[in-house]
Order: structure tokens, then sequence, then C-alpha cells
């Protein structure tokens, strides 16, 4: 019944796209490489992966931000105004064995975070297929997709995916739980069939 039900979305969803595209991105590798302060996008992350499976990455710094918020937003505003990119601690040696790339990153002065930058700067996504997601406080995404295609610019990019996160500022941390969590999943889900990419 299950793969009945899967059949039918899938050719009610290749209506305008062919049904060959959307087949041929199962047997894709996928990376899903995220930044993650208060643990939302790396939530998300999980909630893709558990959709899609692929390998996960959580991108560490070799200078990580400061504890405190404050200071963190006074260190991410010199970066993003001087150009600076922190070096990564996150080696990924085998990029080149993928074929699709999600890249995940909360909303940071409403751009997307340096770190992340650094990571598209840092490889060739050439050829690749790059989806963008995002948490936000709930300003939305900023210019983080812009930058994102801007720095993939041989790369085919998908539509991102975006939700309300925490909101670090006002001490709200985690909260991709409970009803929350349900909220996003089906999100997701919505998401990936938009997109066509399915486990």
């Amino acid at each position: 019944m299950k793969k009945a039900l899967f059949f039918a979305i899938l050719i009610a969803l290749c209506l305008g796209f062919s049904c060959s595209n959307a087949q041929s991105m199962v047997s894709k590798k996928i990376l899903i490489v995220y930044l993650s302060r208060t643990n939302n996008t790396k939530a998300v992350a999980e909630i893709i992966q558990k959709n899609v499976g692929g390998t996960l990455v959580g991108l560490e710094l070799v200078t990580p931000y400061p504890a405190d918020y404050h200071a963190t937003v006074q260190q991410v505003v010199k970066e993003n105004e001087n150009g600076y990119l922190p070096p990564l601690k996150t080696k990924i040696d085998s990029i080149g064995n993928y074929d699709i790339i999600f890249v995940g990153f909360p909303t940071w002065d409403m751009q997307m975070p340096p770190p992340m930058k650094s990571f598209l700067r840092a490889y060739d996504l050439s050829g690749k297929t790059v989806i963008p997601f995002n948490t936000n406080a709930g300003y939305g995404v900023g210019s983080g997709f812009q930058t994102a295609k801007a720095l993939c610019p041989n790369s085919k990019m998908l539509e991102g995916f975006s939700i309300e996160g925490g909101i670090e500022r006002d001490g709200v941390l985690f909260v991709m739980k409970g009803k929350k969590a349900e909220e996003a999943e089906t999100g997701v889900k919505k998401w990936l069939q938009t997109i066509m990419i399915y486990k």
C-alpha cells in the first residue's frame, strides 16, 4: 500500500518534470553539511537524513565562537564587514564522491554565517546539485540563499527550505521538539517532494 502511494505521489509530482530525472536522484550519493549553534539546524539536518539518507557532517571551527551570544554577534558583524572566513576544523576528503549536497545554516546578521561561507569557498561543487536549508529567529533567511547561489556558480541550485528555530538573543535555544519537531518534519517532507528528492 505504501509503495503504491509513493508511486502515485511520484507520478503526480512528475507533471512538468521528467520522471526519469526524479528517480535518478534517488541513486545519487548525498552529503548533508550543516552549521548549528543551538542544534536547531542540526535537528533539521537529521530530519533530512531520515528522509533521504546520506552522510551527515556538522561544521566545526578551528577556533570556536564565544559561548556568550553578544560576543559572538560582535565577532560575526566584524567578520562580515571584513569578509573574513574563519578556518574550519572539519575536513571532507571525499567530497568529489557526492552528487547532491545539502547545506544548512542559521541566519546570522541576516546573512549566511561566515563558517558556511568558508565551507563553500573551500570546496569546488561544480556540476553538483546544491540544496540550501535554514533556521532563523523569525526574520527569515536574509541573503543566505542568494549567497549560496553566488558561491556555487557552476552548481545546480535547488529551492531552499527555511523554518523558524530558536531565538538565542531572548534565551530561547533548542525548540525542535514536540509539536515544533512535527511541524519541521512535515515541512521538510513537503519540501523534499517539491524538489523531488526521495529516499
